[in-house]
């Protein structure tokens, strides 16, 4: 299978599981766009060694619960009551079999079933939103960007949702315009 090289910058996998739709509020740029994405993405989030391929189905099931998932997000982030349907959605998810590592020769090894890697992918969000981190939750500054990552940072002032895409680009702007102010003579 051809390596896609996801994004994984949230700091937990459920968070960049919902980071596969990019700028909801304005392009909304979905890179689960076939079965195959989705199945590259369950290996290289690391939660699975290996996962049978998935069907169309499964793809309507992912971003099923990818949708419920960033409602919970954006739920607890504000500080509102869980929207009903998405909590049914996540709950009827996690309550399936999830994959089961088992050790071998090599190591460990987990293979699943897209059914079963996508109720691993539920279970982290449980774990997450209902543990001591969901209360670490914020949505990335650039204003273009709607990923929610987990700020584990010094005195929780992490602004981007990594350096490598948000971050280094407005730290490149913030710098171009300091440069630009600095040769513009006083008085001007």
């Amino acid at each position: 299978m051809t390596m896609h090289r996801h994004v994984f910058a949230c700091g937990d996998p459920a968070l960049d599981f919902i980071a596969t739709l990019r700028a909801r509020r304005s392009a909304r740029i979905d890179v689960l766009t076939a079965p195959g994405r989705l199945d590259a993405w369950y290996l290289e989030s690391g939660l699975v060694d290996s996962v049978s391929p998935g069907a169309d189905a499964d793809l309507a099931r992912a971003r099923s619960v990818r949708e419920a998932v960033y409602r919970l997000v954006t739920d607890r982030r504000q500080g509102r009551p869980y929207d009903e349907s998405a909590l049914a959605v996540v709950n009827d998810a996690a309550r399936r079999p999830a994959a089961r590592p088992q050790l071998a020769p090599p190591g460990r090894r987990t293979t699943a079933t897209p059914q079963e890697a996508l109720s691993t992918v539920a279970r982290r969000a449980v774990e997450l939103l209902g543990g001591p981190e969901s209360r670490l939750l914020k949505e990335c500054g650039n204003p273009e960007c709607t990923d929610v990552y987990v700020d584990r940072s010094r005195g929780a002032r992490r602004q981007w949702c990594g350096m490598k895409s948000c971050g280094n680009r407005f730290k490149a702007a913030a710098y171009r315009a300091r440069k630009r102010n600095a040769l513009v003579p006083a008085g001007r």
